[in-house]
């Protein structure tokens, strides 16, 4: 079974040597996606709910072109830069991501600067 790296230009291109996506069999790893547009190579927005918005639809993409969605995620890990904006970010979670929910790691870390949020999936496809 091979392994396939998944591109799109509807997502950032990666900063470093690293797939976006990366499937092998009916596993699809979406690698951490910043909240950078695409379009513009620059952050969403200064808040975390803007750039929060903009890593979901990064990683939206990366699992659409790998022939999945968020309804196949059994694991998202989040990186915030900061304990205070857990409470915005949940807002914009609990606004995208519907039931059954996936597992769910949030954890506290340095981005690069004026970037706040980082999301990673794992999905399972049938």
């Amino acid at each position: 079974m091979a392994k396939v790296a998944i591109t799109t230009a509807k997502a950032p291109k990666p900063a470093a040597h690293y797939s976006p996506g990366v499937r092998k069999g009916n596993l699809l790893q979406v690698a951490g996606q910043v909240g950078i547009d695409p379009a513009t190579g620059k952050p969403a927005g200064p808040t975390v709910a803007e750039q929060a918005r903009q890593a979901f639809a990064n990683v939206e993409a990366i699992l659409a072109e790998g022939g999945s969605g968020f309804d196949d995620v059994i694991m998202v890990r989040v990186y915030l830069t900061d304990t205070a904006h857990f409470a915005e970010f949940n807002e914009v979670y609990n606004e995208l991501v519907k039931e059954p929910y996936a597992a769910r790691t949030t954890v506290y870390v340095g981005l690069p600067a004026g970037l706040l949020v980082e999301i990673d999936a794992l999905a399972v496809l049938d």
